[in-house]
């Protein structure tokens, strides 16, 4: 299978649910545009959670989709998880982001967390720098650079 873009996710405040839409905008060293993760103070500029992590949840019971991880990229046909700090990855023809943080630290425990006793997000999400911004939509396909 081609690893490619399953859904596109967005919020405008932090700890929420992510909105499926059809496109989002990446800018270089900031993330998605109208994201509020968003920043050119951090690292963890945009996340990515593959679509069968979210389907682990799924065969726990849990009515999940993607976006409700809060991940602003879901992926298929990639072990996200693997990748290596520093890995390059290309999205559809032009953006081109940067593994900055594998995985993370859930201080809080979200509403998934309290749903299913688990969450996927802190252990198999991972969090990137945009290096090359553009448009990426659902369906743009995914290349692993090293």
């Amino acid at each position: 299978m081609k690893a490619k873009v399953v859904s596109v996710n967005i919020s405008d405040k932090k700890g929420v649910r992510k909105k499926t839409v059809d496109k989002v905008v990446l800018k270089k060293n900031y993330g998605i545009k109208n994201d509020a993760h968003a920043s050119e103070k951090w690292h963890r500029q945009i996340s990515l959670l593959a679509l069968e992590s979210i389907k682990k949840m799924q065969l726990k019971g849990l009515k999940v989709k993607q976006g409700d991880f809060a991940e602003n990229i879901t992926t298929q046909g990639i072990d996200l998880p693997s990748l290596p700090v520093g890995t390059k990855i290309i999205i559809g023809e032009n953006v081109k982001i940067e593994v900055s943080q594998i995985g993370k630290v859930c201080h809080t425990r979200c509403a998934i967390y309290h749903l299913a006793g688990d969450c996927v997000m802190p252990k198999e999400g991972i969090f990137a720098k945009v290096l090359k911004g553009g448009v990426v939509k659902k369906g743009d396909k995914i290349v692993i650079r090293d």
